[in-house]
């Protein structure tokens, strides 16, 4: 228990730290590039008649579970390494190494893939919507 608390107060640390030193560029980068994948995904999603996301996962079967998730892995796959990799990046040069990968890793989720969680449902109702209200624009973008 006490190693969980110590990884929890470190990374919360690390967290702050990161806020306001180099790199910080990224706390806008990822979530942004989330916003445009759950954008593109949310759209496609509404243009096949589909659930929004969440709602989707909720409902499913485990073995259908498993086939979303791996949906929105896929979808966010070049979000996650960019992640990794520029926090890699700053850890290299705030530490002089990379000694907490799995730090690199959570701050990853958390900016990217989170948000696009949250986000694909929301655009695929607003684009539903959208394709109700002007069908041709439906018909028009399909083809």
């Amino acid at each position: 228990m006490l190693l969980v608390i110590d990884f929890l107060t470190r990374f919360w640390a690390d967290l702050m730290g990161r806020t306001d030193g180099p790199m910080t560029f990224r706390f806008f980068l990822q979530p942004t590039m989330a916003l445009i994948t759950a954008l593109i995904d949310g759209t496609r999603d509404a243009r096949a008649g589909k659930a929004p996301y969440a709602a989707r996962m909720m409902r499913s079967s485990p073995r259908e579970h498993l086939v979303l998730w791996r949906e929105g892995v896929t979808a966010t796959a070049r979000i996650l390494l960019l992640g990794v990799v520029m926090d890699a990046i700053y850890q290299v040069r705030v530490y002089g190494g990379f000694p907490h990968p799995l730090e690199a890793f959570v701050l990853a989720v958390a900016l990217g893939f989170i948000p696009y969680l949250i986000l694909r449902g929301p655009f695929t109702r607003l684009a539903a919507r959208w394709y109700r209200h002007h069908p041709t624009a439906h018909k028009d973008s399909a083809s």
